[in-house]
Protein backbone atom coordinates (compact mmCIF):
# COMPACT_ATOMS: atom_id res chain seq x y z
CA UNK A 1 0.00 0.00 0.00
CA UNK A 2 2.91 2.46 1.48
CA UNK A 3 4.59 1.61 -2.24
CA UNK A 4 1.47 2.32 -4.19
CA UNK A 5 1.09 5.94 -2.35
CA UNK A 6 4.79 6.58 -3.15
CA UNK A 7 4.24 6.39 -7.09
CA UNK A 8 1.09 8.60 -6.74
CA UNK A 9 2.95 10.94 -5.09
CA UNK A 10 6.02 10.63 -7.31
CA UNK A 11 3.59 11.28 -10.10
CA UNK A 12 2.25 14.29 -8.75
CA UNK A 13 5.85 15.88 -8.52
CA UNK A 14 7.14 14.63 -11.68
CA UNK A 15 7.71 18.73 -11.98
CA UNK A 16 8.04 20.14 -8.89
CA UNK A 17 6.84 23.86 -8.50
CA UNK A 18 4.69 23.26 -10.80
CA UNK A 19 0.74 24.52 -10.25
CA UNK A 20 -1.72 21.68 -9.36
CA UNK A 21 -5.08 21.61 -8.84
CA UNK A 22 -7.17 20.71 -6.06
CA UNK A 23 -9.38 18.08 -8.35
CA UNK A 24 -5.57 16.66 -9.31
CA UNK A 25 -4.17 16.32 -5.58
CA UNK A 26 -7.82 15.17 -4.46
CA UNK A 27 -6.94 11.91 -7.69
CA UNK A 28 -3.63 11.32 -6.20
CA UNK A 29 -5.20 10.21 -2.35
CA UNK A 30 -5.74 14.28 -1.34
CA UNK A 31 -3.46 15.96 1.49
CA UNK A 32 -2.58 13.29 3.45
CA UNK A 33 -0.24 11.53 0.40
CA UNK A 34 1.34 14.93 -0.47
CA UNK A 35 2.81 16.16 2.68
CA UNK A 36 5.16 13.07 2.93
CA UNK A 37 8.60 12.51 4.51
CA UNK A 38 10.79 9.88 2.66
CA UNK A 39 14.29 8.16 2.66
CA UNK A 40 16.79 9.67 0.32
CA UNK A 41 16.66 8.06 -3.17
CA UNK A 42 19.15 7.17 -5.80
CA UNK A 43 18.41 8.99 -8.12
CA UNK A 44 18.20 12.20 -5.53
CA UNK A 45 21.37 11.17 -4.05
CA UNK A 46 23.62 11.28 -7.18
CA UNK A 47 21.91 14.82 -8.20
CA UNK A 48 23.19 15.48 -4.90
CA UNK A 49 26.49 14.63 -5.19
CA UNK A 50 29.12 17.78 -5.57
CA UNK A 51 26.30 20.09 -4.94
CA UNK A 52 24.21 20.34 -1.70
CA UNK A 53 25.91 17.07 -0.71
CA UNK A 54 30.07 17.25 -0.27
CA UNK A 55 31.68 13.86 1.27
CA UNK A 56 32.37 14.80 5.31
CA UNK A 57 32.37 13.24 8.67
CA UNK A 58 29.59 14.74 10.13
CA UNK A 59 26.37 14.21 8.13
CA UNK A 60 25.16 11.16 5.51
CA UNK A 61 22.70 9.76 3.44
CA UNK A 62 21.18 7.94 6.22
CA UNK A 63 21.14 11.48 8.33
CA UNK A 64 19.10 13.19 5.93
CA UNK A 65 15.31 13.13 4.36
CA UNK A 66 13.18 14.08 1.50
CA UNK A 67 10.57 16.11 2.05
CA UNK A 68 7.54 16.98 -0.81
CA UNK A 69 4.89 19.00 0.35
CA UNK A 70 2.26 21.65 -1.75
CA UNK A 71 2.42 25.26 -0.85
CA UNK A 72 -0.06 28.05 -1.85
CA UNK A 73 1.49 31.51 -3.31
CA UNK A 74 -0.01 34.73 -4.15
CA UNK A 75 -1.34 33.75 -7.69
CA UNK A 76 -4.04 31.79 -5.46
CA UNK A 77 -2.63 28.59 -6.88
CA UNK A 78 -1.32 25.41 -4.94
CA UNK A 79 2.38 24.55 -5.82
CA UNK A 80 4.40 21.00 -5.39
CA UNK A 81 7.66 21.66 -3.33
CA UNK A 82 10.17 19.76 -2.38
CA UNK A 83 13.30 20.09 0.24
CA UNK A 84 16.36 17.61 1.95
CA UNK A 85 16.37 18.33 5.29
CA UNK A 86 17.73 16.13 8.71
CA UNK A 87 15.69 13.23 9.91
CA UNK A 88 15.93 15.01 13.36
CA UNK A 89 13.35 18.02 12.23
CA UNK A 90 11.91 15.78 9.12
CA UNK A 91 8.28 15.19 11.07
CA UNK A 92 8.47 18.64 12.24
CA UNK A 93 8.42 20.22 8.96
CA UNK A 94 6.05 17.97 7.17
CA UNK A 95 3.57 19.52 10.35
CA UNK A 96 4.47 22.66 9.37
CA UNK A 97 3.93 22.92 6.04
CA UNK A 98 0.78 21.28 6.35
CA UNK A 99 -0.55 23.59 8.81
CA UNK A 100 1.00 26.87 6.10
CA UNK A 101 -0.94 25.53 3.46
CA UNK A 102 -4.35 24.79 5.17
CA UNK A 103 -3.66 28.31 6.16
CA UNK A 104 -2.82 29.41 2.49
CA UNK A 105 0.38 30.86 4.23
CA UNK A 106 2.59 32.60 0.43
CA UNK A 107 5.61 30.99 -0.30
CA UNK A 108 6.44 31.80 -3.97
CA UNK A 109 9.23 28.79 -4.50
CA UNK A 110 10.15 25.48 -2.79
CA UNK A 111 12.69 23.47 -5.13
CA UNK A 112 16.15 21.49 -4.57
CA UNK A 113 18.99 23.96 -4.85
CA UNK A 114 20.27 21.76 -7.26
CA UNK A 115 18.19 23.89 -9.43
CA UNK A 116 20.34 26.71 -8.77
CA UNK A 117 23.59 24.72 -9.09
CA UNK A 118 23.53 24.57 -5.10
CA UNK A 119 24.21 28.65 -5.46
CA UNK A 120 22.95 30.75 -2.29
CA UNK A 121 23.13 34.07 -3.82
CA UNK A 122 21.36 32.43 -7.05
CA UNK A 123 18.38 30.70 -4.94
CA UNK A 124 18.15 33.56 -2.74
CA UNK A 125 17.64 35.83 -5.69
CA UNK A 126 14.83 33.92 -7.02
CA UNK A 127 13.09 33.62 -3.49
CA UNK A 128 13.57 30.02 -3.17
CA UNK A 129 12.80 28.02 -0.10
CA UNK A 130 15.32 25.30 0.71
CA UNK A 131 16.73 23.85 3.67
CA UNK A 132 20.08 21.27 3.47
CA UNK A 133 23.06 22.29 1.35
CA UNK A 134 26.90 21.65 3.10
CA UNK A 135 28.13 24.92 2.72
CA UNK A 136 30.25 27.66 5.38
CA UNK A 137 28.24 30.70 7.36
CA UNK A 138 28.84 33.33 4.35
CA UNK A 139 32.07 35.22 5.27
CA UNK A 140 33.09 32.33 7.22
CA UNK A 141 35.48 28.97 7.67
CA UNK A 142 32.49 27.62 9.99
CA UNK A 143 29.97 25.15 8.63
CA UNK A 144 26.24 26.44 8.50
CA UNK A 145 23.39 24.83 10.58
CA UNK A 146 22.21 24.42 6.76
CA UNK A 147 25.25 21.91 6.74
CA UNK A 148 23.35 19.79 9.03
CA UNK A 149 19.97 19.97 7.34
CA UNK A 150 19.16 21.52 10.47
CA UNK A 151 17.84 25.20 9.15
CA UNK A 152 15.96 26.34 6.83
CA UNK A 153 15.44 29.69 4.73
CA UNK A 154 11.88 30.66 3.59
CA UNK A 155 11.08 33.33 1.34
CA UNK A 156 14.54 34.18 1.24
CA UNK A 157 14.38 37.46 -0.84
CA UNK A 158 12.08 39.23 0.94
CA UNK A 159 13.51 38.31 4.28
CA UNK A 160 17.00 39.01 4.13
CA UNK A 161 20.39 38.35 6.04
CA UNK A 162 22.25 41.50 7.09
CA UNK A 163 25.28 42.36 9.36
CA UNK A 164 27.08 46.35 9.64
CA UNK A 165 30.52 46.06 8.82
CA UNK A 166 33.31 47.10 10.86
CA UNK A 167 34.11 49.87 8.20
CA UNK A 168 30.21 50.61 8.79
CA UNK A 169 29.05 49.43 5.02
CA UNK A 170 26.14 46.44 5.72
CA UNK A 171 26.47 43.15 4.20
CA UNK A 172 23.32 41.74 2.64
CA UNK A 173 22.40 38.22 0.93
CA UNK A 174 20.88 38.31 -1.47
CA UNK A 175 22.49 41.45 -2.89
CA UNK A 176 19.25 42.26 -4.41
CA UNK A 177 17.64 42.66 -1.30
CA UNK A 178 18.69 45.61 0.35
CA UNK A 179 14.76 47.54 0.07
CA UNK A 180 13.57 44.73 2.06
CA UNK A 181 16.08 44.90 5.31
CA UNK A 182 13.73 47.84 6.33
CA UNK A 183 11.63 45.76 8.66
CA UNK A 184 9.03 48.62 8.90
CA UNK A 185 7.97 48.32 5.66
CA UNK A 186 4.93 46.79 4.23
CA UNK A 187 5.92 43.94 1.79
CA UNK A 188 4.43 40.63 0.50
CA UNK A 189 6.15 37.61 1.81
CA UNK A 190 7.10 39.67 5.17
CA UNK A 191 8.24 37.01 8.64
CA UNK A 192 8.30 39.18 11.77
CA UNK A 193 6.36 38.42 15.10
CA UNK A 194 3.04 38.40 14.05
CA UNK A 195 3.60 36.03 11.09
CA UNK A 196 1.76 32.76 11.32
CA UNK A 197 5.07 30.89 9.43
CA UNK A 198 6.94 32.43 13.02
CA UNK A 199 4.93 30.69 15.44
CA UNK A 200 4.94 28.06 14.21
CA UNK A 201 8.76 27.42 13.86
CA UNK A 202 8.90 29.04 17.70
CA UNK A 203 6.49 26.52 18.70
CA UNK A 204 8.17 23.83 17.21
CA UNK A 205 11.75 24.96 19.24
CA UNK A 206 13.13 26.57 16.43
CA UNK A 207 15.15 29.85 16.66
CA UNK A 208 14.55 32.40 14.18
CA UNK A 209 17.67 34.93 12.71
CA UNK A 210 15.58 37.78 12.57
CA UNK A 211 16.05 37.88 16.89
CA UNK A 212 19.65 37.87 16.52
CA UNK A 213 21.64 40.71 17.86
CA UNK A 214 25.47 40.74 15.96
CA UNK A 215 23.02 40.24 12.82
CA UNK A 216 20.03 39.55 11.04
CA UNK A 217 18.99 36.83 9.55
CA UNK A 218 15.21 37.18 9.11
CA UNK A 219 14.69 34.30 6.45
CA UNK A 220 16.41 31.39 8.64
CA UNK A 221 15.27 29.15 11.13
CA UNK A 222 17.57 26.66 13.26
CA UNK A 223 17.06 23.72 15.40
Amino acid sequence: MRHFLLSLITSLFVSVGQAVSQESVAAFGGLDTCFVSEPISDALWTKMQGKTYKPNPYIGRQDLRHIRVLHWDYDKKIHTGELVCNKKIADKLVSIFRQLFEQRYPIERMVLPEEYDADDEKQMRANNTSCFCYRPIAGSSKLSKHSLGLAIDINPLYNPYYKVLKDGTRFVQPATAKIYCNRKATFPYKIDHKDLCYRLFKANGFQWGGDWRSSKDYQHFEL
